[in-house]
């Protein structure tokens, strides 16, 4: 007669399984609170202390870790020398392992939890019983999700015993889960052994959805969400209307959030390929979000756009004037939420606490034979900003300049950002010298230029970037400065009459 041992903290569907293999003339092995809720069914359980010889001990942390459960798994069943052994030592086989862990993952996010109570959720037992099935799938099953419960049952019903393919595809999923669920125990020592940077690095991240497209359309692409909690980012957002996100709507709108995160007062920001092409801050949403449109009227033509407030009717109606792949909003009034859903193709994305900014999280970047990571650039100002030139800068200057520093910080090297009154006016990004960012920045800001500010990521090497600006009537500057030039660009600032703060410190994003 065939043997299952299962013992499941989840057990969502377990009786219905255990009973159809009984059916089917399977005897099971149990333990704990799996064999009393099965036993509560009327099914017949046998208890894994009548295996083991040995009493479940010190509060359940001691129960399968035994030879008579391992020997039972492992054996090699065509191995005469195994059998032998196994006759031996009077061990019975065990065909199929049904198993899934303790709740380390919600224990270590349950709020308030002890420390204690979290070493109490690390498993033992169970990873080691459902890795000695997985090793042995050439003659055992094991069955950690209780999505393969039917799959398993059909293949039983109509051959008596399942392919080896499908016990492959568990083994596979169970070291998939052990691989996952070691990673959270080893990421919480991390945590509260505050190592930052560890000997080795496991990463683990549970699977959101497959993305209609990557980067290209050729290109497949999934989106994988962080364990933990995950308000204030994509992966905690609620999609209300609208087709499924490819990779780059992700990653835009993921541009667009950390953008947003930098602004308290109400703000809108738009981006296109990660890039802002517009950000305003304004009394209001509807103030906000035409100075954010007026910066750039073309490029925000199916981009994305964020906003901090709730979004009205007034907003929505502007926002449908156009083609928009994305809108981000922490809440929608319903004549809103009426307006945006008319267009079939928008997709509308609901974010709570959208300025929640301080979860842990690490920038990675892949590269050929390794990754690279580092902390998240969550800092704005390290230093008193140094105000270098003559002239000061006034207080709408220095109110324009600050706007425009968070919105450099958040836009591809080498960049600037011309702004005036709360709104971008023209933006220079992803330039491989700095004049050329602020060529473009001044072309795209054109006759609104007069009057305004620009913030720059990195110091001017030249004095020609501050002779371009004199020229269209550029009033005040912030930059890191620590040029071996520095007293060239101030000389040059001083001469046009602009105000020149350094911040000492620089915001290069790649």
């Amino acid at each position: 007669m065939k043997r299952a041992l299962i013992s499941v903290w989840d057990k969502c569907g377990i009786v219905e399984f255990s009973r159809k293999l009984v059916s089917l003339g399977w005897e099971i092995i149990s333990t704990g609170g799996t064999k009393k809720v099965l036993e509560g069914e009327g099914i017949n359980v046998i208890d894994i202390q009548d295996i083991t010889g040995f009493p479940e001990a010190f509060d359940g942390r001691v129960k399968t870790l035994h030879p008579n459960i391992h020997g039972g798994i492992l054996h090699i069943r065509d191995n005469s020398c195994h059998l032998a052994t196994l006759e031996k030592l009077h061990i019975s086989p065990i065909d199929l392992v049904v198993n899934n862990l303790y709740p380390f993952k919600e224990t270590v996010n349950k709020e308030g939890v002890s420390h204690e109570e979290i070493i109490e959720n690390i498993d033992i037992g169970g990873p080691s019983m459902i890795r000695a099935a997985a090793k042995n799938y050439k003659y055992v099953t094991v069955v950690v999700d209780p999505l393969d419960y039917k799959k398993v049952l059909n293949e039983l019903e109509n051959n008596g015993q399942t392919t080896l393919e499908t016990r492959r595809h568990l083994a596979r999923k169970v070291f998939e889960y052990t691989s996952h669920y070691d990673s959270l125990i080893s990421n919480y020592f991390n945590e509260i052994d505050n190592v930052e940077f560890p000997e080795k690095l496991s990463m683990t991240f549970e699977g959101k959805e497959e993305l209609r497209y990557g980067e290209n359309p050729h290109q497949r692409a999934a989106f994988y969400r962080e364990v933990g909690n995950v308000q204030g980012t994509i992966a905690g957002s609620i999609k209300l209307h609208g087709k499924e996100l490819s990779f780059n709507n992700i990653n835009d709108a993921n541009g667009a959030l950390e953008i947003l995160k930098e602004y308290e007062e109400p703000t809108v920001v738009a981006v296109k390929h990660t890039n802002p092409c517009g950000i305003g801050s304004g009394k209001d949403i509807y103030e906000a979000y035409k100075k954010a449109y007026e910066c750039d009227k073309v490029s925000i033509f199916g981009g994305i756009i964020a906003a901090n407030r709730e979004l009205d009717e007034r907003v929505a109606e502007l926002i449908n004037e156009i083609f928009i792949e994305i809108v981000i909003a922490p809440s929608y009034t319903e004549k809103a939420l009426e307006i945006l859903s008319s267009k079939k193709n928008i997709r509308i994305l609901k974010l709570d606490h959208i300025m929640k900014n301080d979860y842990k999280s690490w920038d990675v970047k892949k590269v050929l034979g390794g990754i690279l990571i580092q902390e998240r650039d969550k800092m704005l100002l390290q230093d008193e900003l140094e105000i270098v030139t003559k002239r000061k800068p006034t207080e709408e200057e220095m109110k324009d300049l600050l706007f425009a520093w968070k919105a450099v910080k958040n836009t591809k090297s080498n960049s600037v950002v011309l702004a005036k009154d709360g709104g971008t006016i023209g933006i220079g990004m992803g330039q491989v010298n700095r004049i050329w960012a602020v060529d473009q920045a001044i072309e795209h800001g054109m006759e609104k230029v007069k009057g305004s500010v620009i913030a720059s990521d990195g110091f001017f090497p030249f004095r020609d970037s501050i002779d371009a600006l004199s020229k269209v009537g550029v009033t005040a500057v912030i930059q890191p400065g620590g040029s071996i030039r520095d007293e060239e660009s101030i000389q040059a600032a001083d001469e046009a009459g602009i105000a020149m703060v350094f911040t000492h410190m620089r915001h290069f994003k790649h």
